[in-house]
């Protein structure tokens, strides 16, 4: 064990005010803090109250001040439109300010709200950073949601003004996105003034009149402005999480906390400091996008790489590590899923050989559980540190990881290492004890959380209470279960609610359950996350339908998979689905979704002493046995 993990961690929990003092030296501030830690309205905990700061300055502008303007800050990869280019840090902030000063010139001020409904182009982090730079405050929603998620999302921040594009670019082909941005604003209740659409050439968009705004016209002609002073504690971003059927829940990160954290993690986590390059494969649609790809590596005056495609397919699963190769990234960060999708096209790493990686220093982890297999692979294909970590929307940063910046301790298969510093991180029962060693339980974190957390959900302090602290007083409940060994290393190895883990994206049963019902052959729905080799999860679904139903079966289950396809995304991957004849359930009426989640993974059950007809459990495992899950014993 590395005693300087230990005692690094032990100072930010017994001196978290000194430590997080030391770490905002990384920073520049426009005005001091008053306190480095505001607890006058526990729970809702505020780092660096009364101080004053920009993240866009921090993130842009300082660097060129210093004099590295010339410095790539953004390379733009994108296999699937044939297009390679560097932005410098001086581009950027031309860029950035431009956009920010049309932006204010449409009456965009300080908390008004901005939806980004972008792919992976560098106009998106170019949108992000303007936001940031006036202190509007920006909801980026993935370009993969359909347009009634849009709209949920428009109808909950009220957003004064949409950046968007007109398409996407998939390995299947081009993505129309105004057509969806235009069915989710004719569905929201709310009205948006204006939409400025980067019109692509791959689908070029018709522009609505006295709304829609073409953005190079407008950015060519823009004045260039000046970041605004912002609070510490005032919102940078709002981003929505999985949760039920209704509101979505809308994370609030706030600017300085987040900045100061996301600064500190770059260098003790990932080994990357000014120069260097960094590359996370996700979206910005996501959090990982958000920390990450824009604001992490740039704060910190590295080089970030925005990749537009897929590990496979676009061209072949050796795209990563020649981009790897190509623009000397020194840490890599990806999901397991995409490390299975490249084993699976090439088992033998056959794309790796004769690809010059001597400039990677390590593989990193996250967006589900990393699997022993895939952690393996990797090592002995790559020749590198493999680094699972473990984090979560609402934390915006790692809350157990491997200090490859600081102090590597030893990798253990399954597990996501030790708990960050700022983070102490416990397992309890259902009643808030702590558990003992090995055994398994809720994992809570103890209040206050670090700075860079979630310091509320948007516009609902009550559900934020309800959703995170109400179960374990004095916690913060992650919704996940699993247990640590006697060194500490953490093992998470489930949810303990009914969000499924889809390649690394957070989606909710009960969402998929409520677009099932609509179809009129559909009388109840239940559906469960089931293993799958390449993407951790994927939803299954078991559908009642209503007497007197005359379709075939296989034309139902058709219809039922494009409905959800077009309610919720092809991010949803929702191909399985059959008809029962009744679902099991308590005498209260609770659907046993554990159970069958069980049944279909072959883990052991025993079924529930509240259980209303047993016979139903043996008529799911038939269906479930027929459709190539199930094969466990009571």
């Amino acid at each position: 064990m590395n005693n300087k993990h230990l005692q690094l961690h032990a100072k930010s929990i017994n001196h978290p005010e000194t430590f997080w003092a030391q770490a905002a030296d990384s920073i520049d501030w426009s005005s001091t803090w008053d306190c480095v830690l505001d607890d006058s309205n526990a729970p809702f905990y505020r780092w660096f109250a009364g101080g004053k700061m920009n993240t866009c300055y921090n993130a842009v502008d300082r660097h060129v001040a210093q004099g590295r303007g010339e410095q790539i800050a953004l390379q733009y990869v994108s296999p699937v439109t044939d297009c390679e280019y560097g932005i410098s840090y001086r581009e950027l902030q031309a860029q950035v300010s431009r956009l920010a000063g049309y932006m204010d010139s449409l009456g965009v001020k300080k908390g008004d709200r901005v939806v980004i409904y972008m792919p992976m182009v560098p106009e998106t982090a170019f949108a992000m950073l303007a936001c940031a730079r006036i202190g509007a405050i920006h909801s980026v929603v993935f370009g993969g949601f359909a347009a009634n998620e849009l709209a949920t999302r428009i109808d909950d921040a009220k957003p004064k003004l949409v950046l968007s594009a007109s398409c996407g670019i998939e390995p299947s082909g081009v993505v129309a996105y105004k057509p969806l941005l235009d069915d989710a604003l004719a569905q929201a209740s709310h009205q948006v003034e204006h939409c400025i659409i980067l019109n692509r050439s791959q689908c070029e968009a018709e522009l609505l009149a006295g709304r829609d705004i073409d953005w190079q016209a407008a950015v060519a002609s823009a004045p260039n402005i000046d970041c605004v002073p912002l609070e510490s504690t005032d919102p940078l971003y709002v981003l929505y999480t999985s949760g039920t059927t209704g509101r979505p829940k809308g994370v609030v990160r706030d600017n300085g906390g987040h900045a100061v954290a996301l600064a500190w993690s770059m260098k003790h986590i990932y080994d990357i400091d000014c120069g260097d390059t960094f590359w996370a494969a996700s979206d910005v649609g996501w959090v990982v996008g958000h920390s990450y790809i824009v604001y992490g590596p740039l704060l910190v005056g590295a080089t970030s790489i925005l990749y537009e495609g897929k590990p496979i397919g676009t061209p072949d699963p050796g795209a990563f590590w020649r981009t790897i190769a190509k623009y000397k990234v020194k840490s890599f960060f990806t999901a397991p899923t995409a490390i299975r999708a490249i084993k699976r096209d090439d088992p033998n790493g056959d794309f790796i050989q004769g690809v010059d990686l001597r400039c990677l220093q390590n593989l990193f982890l996250a967006g589900e559980r990393c699997d022993p297999d895939t952690l393996h692979w990797s090592e002995d294909t790559l020749k590198k540190p493999v680094i699972d970590h473990w984090w979560q929307t609402e934390t915006g940063w790692p809350v157990a990881a491997n200090l490859m910046g600081y102090a590597p301790v030893a990798v253990k298969p399954g597990s996501p290492a030790l708990a960050v510093p700022g983070y102490q991180i416990d397992v309890v029962d259902v009643m808030g004890e702590e558990v003992a060693a090995n055994e398994s339980g809720n994992v809570v974190i103890k209040l206050p959380l670090p700075p860079g957390t979630l310091t509320t959900l948007w516009q609902n302090e009550q559900r934020y209470q309800d959703s995170y602290l109400a179960m374990h007083p004095g916690y913060y409940l992650t919704g996940d279960a699993g247990y640590k060994d006697d060194e500490g290393y953490l093992y998470i190895m489930s949810r303990i609610d009914d969000i499924i883990n889809v390649a690394g994206h957070r989606l909710s049963t009960g969402r998929f359950e409520e677009v099932l019902c609509q179809h009129e052959a559909v009388a109840e729905a239940a559906v469960i996350g089931v293993k799958d080799i390449l993407k951790g999860q994927v939803p299954l679904g078991l559908v009642v339908l209503k007497k007197g139903v005359t379709l075939h079966d296989e034309e139902i289950n058709q219809q039922l998979i494009h409905l959800v396809r077009q309610e919720i995304g092809p991010v949803a991957s929702f191909r399985l689905v059959s008809a029962v004849q009744k679902l099991p359930k308590t005498r209260s009426g609770k659907i046993l979704r554990g159970t069958m989640r069980n049944i279909a993974d072959n883990q052991d059950y025993k079924i529930p002493a509240t259980i209303e007809d047993p016979a139903t459990l043996d008529i799911v495992r038939n269906t479930l046995t027929r459709m190539g899950y199930a094969d466990a014993h009571v």
